[in-house]
Formats: C-alpha cells, sequence, structure tokens
C-alpha cells in the first residue's frame, strides 16, 4: 500500500502530533491516529468555512483551532482527563493579568514548563521524530523504503508547532508591553488571541515566501526540535506510517 502511494503525482499535505503513546496524522479532511499498542482510530476533520478562510487575523485562529481539534475532540486522540487539563493550561493565562508584573511572568514560566513536561513525556520525543520523518517520507515518495528501513527522512519539520512557539513567545511578549488598556480577563484573552492570530499570519507569510530571510524565522523553532525530538527507532517509524498510511487510504478513495 505504501509503495502504491510513492507512485502518485500528487498527494495531500499532511500534518501531525506526537503523543506519549502514539502518532496522530492529519490532511485537510481526515485524520488518524496510530497507537503503540497497534491500534488505529479514525476521524473525519471539521470542515473548513471558505469565508473565514480569506479574512486577516481570522483564518490563522481557523486553521490553528482546526489543526489541534483531533485532540480536543470528543472521541479524537486525547482523553477526557488530558482534555480537561488542556483547557486548564489555555485559560490559566487569563487570570495571570491580575497578578503583579513579576509574579505573572514567575506564574506563566511555570505554567509553560509544566505543561512542555507534560506534553513531551513518554515516548513523545521519539514519535515526535517519527512522525517528522512520516510525513517527509511521504513528500519525497519513499514511504515504502522508509517501512523497511531503507532510508531515514529527516527527524526536522519546518511546519513543526515547535517552530510556531517559538515564535509566538516574543510576540507575546512584545504586545504585553504596548498593550494599552488596564489587566482584566477581556485584555488578557484579547492579548492571547491577537498573539496566536498575528504569529499565525506571520507563519503563513514564512510559509510561502522562498527568500532566505523568511525561512530564517523558523531557525529558532528548528533548533528547539533537536530538543523536542529524538531519533525514533525503526517501529517508532513505522507507527506515524500506519497513520499516514490511514490518511492517504481515505483521501486518496474519495
Amino acid at each position: 500500500m505504501l509503495a502504491s502511494f510513492d507512485g502518485v503525482q500528487a498527494l495531500p499535505r499532511l500534518g501531525g502530533m506526537a503523543r506519549p503513546d502514539g502518532v496522530a496524522i492529519v490532511s485537510e479532511r481526515f485524520w488518524a491516529f496510530a497507537g503503540v499498542d497497534g491500534t488505529l482510530r479514525e476521524g473525519a476533520m471539521p470542515a473548513r468555512r471558505e469565508r473565514a478562510g480569506k479574512i486577516p487575523l481570522v483564518r490563522g485562529l481557523v486553521r490553528l483551532g482546526l489543526s489541534v481539534s483531533p485532540l480536543f475532540r470528543r472521541g479524537g486522540v486525547a482523553k477526557p482527563r488530558e482534555r480537561l487539563l488542556l483547557a486548564i493550561a489555555v485559560a490559566a493565562p487569563l487570570l495571570f493579568a491580575f497578578l503583579p508584573h513579576r509574579l505573572s511572568l514567575i506564574a506563566g514560566l511555570a505554567l509553560t514548563l509544566g505543561l512542555i513536561d507534560w506534553l513531551l513525556r513518554g515516548r513523545t520525543l521519539a514519535l515526535h521524530g517519527a512522525e517528522h520523518r512520516a510525513i517527509a517520507a511521504a513528500e519525497e515518495r519513499r514511504l515504502a523504503e522508509a517501512w523497511r528501513g531503507a532510508v531515514r527522512p529527516t527527524r526536522f519539520a519546518a511546519r513543526c508547532g515547535t517552530n510556531f512557539a517559538a515564535l509566538v513567545f516574543p510576540i507575546a511578549l512584545a504586545l504585553q508591553r504596548v498593550w494599552p488598556f488596564a489587566p482584566t480577563v477581556y485584555a488578557s484573552a484579547a492579548v492571547v488571541i491577537l498573539s496566536l492570530a498575528l504569529t499565525m499570519e506571520l507563519w503563513l507569510a514564512v510559509e510561502a515566501s522562498t527568500k532566505r530571510f523568511a525561512r530564517a524565522l523558523l531557525l529558532p523553532g528548528l533548533g528547539l526540535q533537536r530538543i523536542t525530538t529524538r531519533e525514533p527507532r525503526l517501529e517508532e517509524t513505522r507507527v506515524a506510517l500506519r497513520a499516514v498510511q490511514s490518511v492517504l487510504t481515505r483521501e486518496l478513495s474519495t
């Protein structure tokens, strides 16, 4: 099956997400989660809204929401307890607006480090590298070779969420510095939402650009991937490839 995909001229664009117990692969229409225990869960992505996809700032937030939908939706990748913890982690920064500036920075840093430690627990680092490798194998049409272990495509990816995180933090800090309104829940929420929207606009511009200076903005994130990924074993790469196969099978059969 993977060899047949290698012969297809145009494959859909893929993204992914590593978990401690498996790898999720997504396309515009479908997602699949392959577990290290051999299980496979499949689902459909939410339909894109064409009008929202053309409005600056809004389009980035829509795209960001779609990318994490398999994590938050019921019956998706994350378990109910994990979804609750993620919701708390997202909402907590809104309350930091009422803390003194120094205490707010300490609380935010502690929350960020705790969330990173939780997200990268277990086998996540190796499976993160496997996710990138499987997607690179699809883009290079070397899926069958990657399954056999004959080739090892890169474990680093320009479209990785680590690159997005490396951009959003400095933008959020800069926006907090110049924000003219008094700290409230609404103002704090506005800073968070606007930071994400501005970062997504920058992200989309970098993706569309072929200029070297634009691609240089990805260097901090690519550097961080040396920490957030680990060289995967063949069995871990095959976990990601099973998710890729599931998504491509449904994409090409409809």
